[in-house]
């Protein structure tokens, strides 16, 4: 008899039944190529959230970009994302996840094509839309693929291991691979590389991703899909304004409208017989804890990626290149811890490693401002608390995935993967606004302190300057605009640190007694 604890060799089961050895290998190569398929669209997708901020600067000398411009080119690909990705989730569901991931790869290469050979930042803006659009088709699918292929759960953890590791990889070396790019070909590069990867990964996920689907979404959430998109777009679309809303003020009514269909979604919700947002869902304590894992991560550690650059550029002086080098302290972790915590999730279960992973990442953003404040700062002593933050952030986000997708039946892992995701892009979009907000604040504190009352007028427009690492002769020196930022981060760190803190208690609160939080609903 075989155990089911071990898995059969290819000589056993050979020797069991006629055929089956070969049924046993060419699973476990269908699976390796889908595993393969999956990995490479994370790449891509990481790669193009973490490097276009390191070609900022050529774009806009090259297509004479102006500021704004400059920010929808990168915050164009997240609105998209955030905006499309329960929706893709939902249509995934019900036509297969397998054609929908494929037609996204394809339309993602096809964006990469038009984002490369677009000759003004309009046209590279409305590329970069649908590049976001086919992105979150891709990431709605991941996960859900990777549940349905790989059951079991050493193999389950090794599979989801590999994907944050590889996806943790296109974010964490996005910046350098970016910058290094522009320096030894062009800034188009950066984007039509994706062509080529996304024609790899077409090949791979024909030969090995098998279909699967709901099969009780007979219908598609329409109403659900339309409220959530306009909320949610409405939403990320005036914190990247960052300007208070005034009665006469257009825009003013697009809040309105945002938040009338946030409403509006949650009764489509509640009402909805196979809802694309399972409000029931949350009774389950390993979901609803697995969730705020994800949107801990992205009110921490990801979107500091963002601004991270500046300070090491701007305050502690390296160059683009040595920057690119000296930030991989802080991502590193990120690829090598994951393979360790799909064992301690195996072992000790997800109401202790998550809230763990999220500890970790509050301690590393406090260690990382003690340092920050501290007298000769400097990379070696920022270092401590950007490994212990990668550390944490390595502790918590493929067992945050896992925990998600396995918390509900495999037929509705589409639905908890769009969740788990929304959450993850939601969360980003909003701190991402958020943490250049309080950047900003505590530039324009610091410069306010010391600027005499005449320059009082151009405090704003100096502070925005300074925020983003320009340090301007002119009106104040080098050394005055350096401390500000420095203070300004400050607040960041800080911010970053007491947020992960925050969620990690929650986290442990709602997963309960370790024992609770494995047997499903509670």
């Amino acid at each position: 008899m075989v155990s089911d604890q071990n898995p059969p060799s290819r000589a056993s089961i050979s020797g069991l039944a006629p055929g089956l050895g070969r049924t046993f290998v060419k699973d476990r190569h269908r699976n390796t190529l889908a595993l393969a398929a999956i990995c490479l669209s994370a790449l891509m997708l990481g790669l193009e959230i973490s490097s276009i901020p390191a070609i900022l600067p050529t774009l806009e000398r090259v297509l004479g970009a102006d500021f704004r411009q400059l920010q929808w080119i990168m915050n164009a690909y997240t609105v998209a994302m955030t905006t499309c990705l329960m929706a893709m989730g939902t249509l995934a569901d019900r036509f297969g996840r397998r054609r929908v991931f494929l037609l996204g790869v394809t339309a993602f290469g096809v964006a990469s094509l038009l984002c490369g050979l677009a000759p003004g930042a309009p046209l590279l803006i409305a590329a970069r839309f649908l590049q976001g659009a086919s992105g979150a088709a891709m990431l709605a699918c991941q996960t859900a693929v990777l549940s349905h292929q790989f059951r079991d759960g050493a193999a389950r953890g090794m599979a989801f291991g590999w994907w944050g590791i590889v996806f943790g990889s296109g974010l964490g070396f996005g910046p350098l691979i970016g910058g290094v790019t522009v320096a030894v070909l062009n800034w188009d590069w950066v984007f039509l590389v994706h062509v080529g990867l996304a024609l790899v990964t077409l090949a791979l996920g024909r030969a090995g991703i098998a279909e699967s689907a709901d099969p009780q979404a007979l219908h598609i959430d329409r109403a659900g899909i339309a409220t959530l998109s306009l909320a949610v777009f409405s939403l990320v679309y005036l914190i990247t304004r960052g300007q208070p809303l005034r009665v006469d003020d257009p825009v003013s009514l697009l809040a309105l409208a945002g938040a009338a269909s946030a409403i509006a979604f949650v009764a489509v919700e509640l009402r909805a017989a196979r809802p694309m947002f399972d409000v029931a869902a949350f009774r389950n304590r390993r979901f609803s804890g697995a969730l705020l894992g994800s949107a801990a991560m992205n009110a921490s550690f990801w979107p500091f990626v963002i601004y991270l650059p500046i300070y090491v550029q701007a305050v502690l002086g390296y160059d683009s290149v040595a920057a690119g080098f000296a930030l991989l302290a802080y991502t590193l972790p990120t690829l090598a811890v994951p393979p360790l915590a799909e064992r301690l999730l195996l072992r000790y279960g997800p109401g202790l490693v998550i809230p763990l992973g999220l500890f970790t990442i509050g301690a590393g953003f406090l260690l990382m401002r003690l340092a920050a404040t501290g007298a000769g700062a400097d990379w070696l002593t920022l270092l401590p608390g950007a490994v212990l933050a990668g550390t944490g952030l390595g502790l918590t986000n493929t067992p945050v995935t896992n925990t998600a997708t396995g918390a509900v039946p495999a037929e509705r892992a589409g639905m908890a993967s769009g969740m788990d995701m929304s959450a993850r892009m939601i969360t980003l979009a909003v701190n991402i606004a958020l943490m250049g907000f309080l950047l900003l604040q505590g530039v324009r504190a610091d410069l306010g302190r010391v600027l005499p009352a005449e320059a009082a007028g151009s405090l704003d427009a100096l502070a925005e300057a300074v925020a983003a690492g320009n340090l301007p002769a002119d009106g104040i020196g080098p050394s005055l605009a350096r401390q500000a930022l420095a203070s300004g981060f400050a607040g960041v760190m800080l911010y970053g640190g007491l947020g992960a803190w925050l969620f990690a208690g929650l986290s442990r609160l709602v997963f309960g007694r370790p024992g609770a939080a494995g047997r499903g609903p509670a």
